[in-house]
């Protein structure tokens, strides 16, 4: 389904690791077959974020062969100076069309008088065609990405022909306490699970409200902003819509 402040773009990669908390746990990474919810709203979020808006990931479409490359790593060790050695296993060769439309954050009223659609939908737009405003990568920091605008389900994806895989039960993502979608996971910090399945290449997601929800800890949502005589929501002397407030949203969310 198209939404009217949709966009579509495409990113590519040498590398993803997209990886199950769970499986870090001793070190070793090893990484979905497929991007995650989380992962892909994070690359959104490096394109273009703001406070009032909330980014929702409606499909993704694979278009490489899915391969994966195993590599010898040593981690940096903070506790001592011995060499240690672990194995992680990327996916290689990424390339990925994604659809997405953004939400008001409802969790936000204090940013209320910051609702402009239009402009918000422009203003991604064009940080998509620049390739975002903050650096891209596909899962881990190690894997640089880049992002670029396209038309979805346009050109040939290696698994077009293929009716239906399914990756059974997935990471969906984490819901913090500002972008509680219901009563169930609001004032905490969840984890999101789903069943993925993958149609002729294309993913198409639950939304984050229809997940299967699991509640990590009791979380309270952070103020910001509160002090509104010193709030300046925007400063478009640029044209591209530059938020001053960015830097200290972040240290707040």
């Amino acid at each position: 389904m198209k939404h009217r402040n949709t966009v579509e773009f495409e990113v590519t990669g040498e590398y993803g690791l997209f990886s199950d908390p769970v499986t870090r746990v001793g070190g070793e990474k090893f990484t979905y077959q497929v991007p995650t919810y989380e992962a892909l709203k994070g690359i959104l979020q490096s394109v273009f974020w703001k406070p009032t808006i909330i980014w929702i990931i409606d499909e993704v479409r694979v278009m490489n062969p899915i391969q994966t490359e195993t590599k010898g790593i040593r981690p940096i060790k903070y506790y001592n100076d011995k060499n240690d050695l672990s194995y992680y296993t990327y996916l290689k060769n990424c390339r990925y069309q994604v659809r997405a439309h953004f939400i008001w954050n409802e969790n936000r009223p204090e940013l209320a008088a910051d609702r402009d659609e239009n402009k918000y939908h422009n203003i991604a737009k064009r940080m998509i065609k620049k390739g975002g405003r903050r650096d891209i990568f596909l899962g881990t920091r190690e894997c640089q990405g880049y992002v670029k605008p396209c038309v979805f389900r346009e050109g040939k994806g290696f698994y077009d022909d293929i009716e239906e895989l399914s990756f059974g039960m997935m990471y969906h993502g984490i819901t913090y306490a500002d972008e509680a979608y219901s009563e169930e996971t609001r004032n905490k910090m969840s984890v999101r699970l789903w069943n993925a399945v993958m149609r002729k290449g294309v993913i198409s997601f639950l939304p984050p409200e229809q997940c299967i929800h699991r509640e990590i800890r009791p979380m309270k949502m952070k103020k910001f902003g509160e002090d509104l005589e010193n709030f300046s929501i925007m400063d478009e002397s640029e044209g591209d819509g530059v938020d001053v407030m960015d830097e200290s949203a972040a240290q707040n969310v």
